[in-house]
């Protein structure tokens, strides 16, 4: 798994690095086939008072690239809750690749 952790309009401290590695463990837990991880963490100015931080994440996994974004006053709780959002996603994702498919009722009983 390849990953990519970048600041815009900050930078990224070794613990900021630490954190976001750590929260994406979980997600590397449920889906292994993980190709490439992007993170982009950006701090906006609004106003002298309003600083709003930005986490986003592009997660490429075999056969479709996953976003996920989310805007906080803090920075670690905009990390949580964007992991949050990707780890329901990488779920989602996770269900629809699987094979659900079952035999039908119908061939069970014609086989016996």
């Amino acid at each position: 798994m390849n990953l990519t952790i970048s600041g815009h309009h900050l930078e990224v401290t070794p613990a900021l690095r630490e954190y976001v590695v750590n929260k994406l463990d979980r997600v590397t837990r449920h889906f292994d086939q993980v190709v490439d991880v992007s993170v982009l963490l950006t701090v906006e100015k609004l106003k002298e008072k309003e600083r709003r931080q930005k986490a986003e994440v592009t997660v490429h996994v075999k056969g479709r690239d996953i976003f996920v974004e989310h805007s906080h006053e803090d920075l670690y709780a905009a990390i949580d809750q964007l992991m949050d959002k990707l780890d329901r996603q990488i779920v989602r994702h996770k269900d629809k690749t699987q094979d659900h498919h079952h035999v039908p009722v119908k061939r069970l009983d014609a086989n016996l």
